[in-house]
């Protein structure tokens, strides 16, 4: 590529483990402009939980139909300096790629944009730092790889072509229906908020009532079906349709996940609440007993 050619893409979206706290991140981002200064790199979240895997493909498939076309750049590589390899995978016939380790976090924002349509191992050191380590390759293969493919560099020519489907895959958990027709769903995500995200579509619950009684752990709640969070009784609690289109437990103003003691990977069990015209119990009122005044003891 010649100074004035024009870029076959201008973005990279880069999400890691990395935190902010270290210059990982920082290191990445200008090993991409030192190769090609004209790119820019958009941080999509470096707070993914150290060695996360799951939480990081969950992350870039939930960001993946919001990215601008260019390159995704993730890293949550546990296995760095072992024989997992490092790949890059073409979308949509090269209109995007995603670069990363082979370890499944790359899989589900695959298979959100429609699957891959070739895949090179990243293999040819001439796309690399020159004084690559073994356990960066953040710095030293992906980032120097994914301002080439930003400068117009063919894809083949990054490493040898493999079958897309050898790929390793993304492990999502799929919701059940037991023998009662309780639904076990799991947590896939709690966000800053609090919110906790389920592996459940709207459409699991048609025609399920209005109140949903949640079962899990020390969890037994009923949670009011609502659109938004301020349509959640005070103090309790509302099942909605988050902002990409799943199920979400939620309180207005405050933590689902703390209030519910609920984590990322918890297992809970959706049923209809049996009585749907809330919950009444039944209170007595006395009058508090009179007090005199007595020496030592206020009125």
């Amino acid at each position: 590529m010649q100074p004035g050619d024009p870029l076959r893409f201008d973005t990279v979206s880069f999400l890691s483990d990395y935190g902010h706290r270290d210059e990982f991140v920082g290191i990445v981002h200008s090993v991409i402009r030192s190769i090609a200064p004209a790119v820019r790199v958009i941080d999509i979240s470096h707070e993914i939980a150290p060695h996360d895997v799951r939480a990081g493909g969950l992350a870039l498939a939930r960001s993946a139909h919001y990215m601008a076309p260019g390159v995704a750049l993730a890293v949550v590589d546990p296995g760095v300096g072992t024989d997992r390899r490092p790949v890059a995978v073409e979308v949509a016939d090269g209109a995007a790629f995603l670069i990363g380790p082979d370890n499944g976090l790359l899989a589900p924002a695959v298979a959100m944009v429609g699957g891959a349509t070739a895949a090179v191992v990243l293999d040819n050191s001439e796309y690399h730092l020159a004084d690559a380590a073994v356990t960066f390759d953040g710095r030293d293969v992906f980032a120097p790889v994914a301002a080439h493919l930003c400068l117009g560099v063919p894809f083949a020519d990054l490493g040898t072509a493999i079958d897309p489907i050898q790929l390793l895959p993304g492990l999502l958990p799929i919701s059940g229906v037991d023998d009662d027709g309780a639904i076990r769903a799991e947590v896939l995500w709690i966000d800053r908020f609090g919110n906790a995200q389920l592996n459940l579509d709207p459409d699991d619950l048609t025609d399920w009532p209005d109140m949903i009684t949640v079962r899990g752990g020390r969890i037994n709640r009923n949670a009011a079906r609502v659109d938004t969070f301020a349509d959640i009784p005070g103090g309790g609690f509302g099942l909605l349709v988050d902002s990409y289109g799943l199920l979400s437990l939620a309180v207005d103003r405050g933590s689902a996940a703390e209030e519910l003691g609920l984590g990322e990977g918890d297992e809970v069990s959706l049923a209809p609440c049996e009585q749907q015209e809330g919950i009444v119990s039944s209170v007595s009122l006395t009058l508090k007993p009179s007090t005199t005044r007595e020496e030592g003891h206020p009125v």
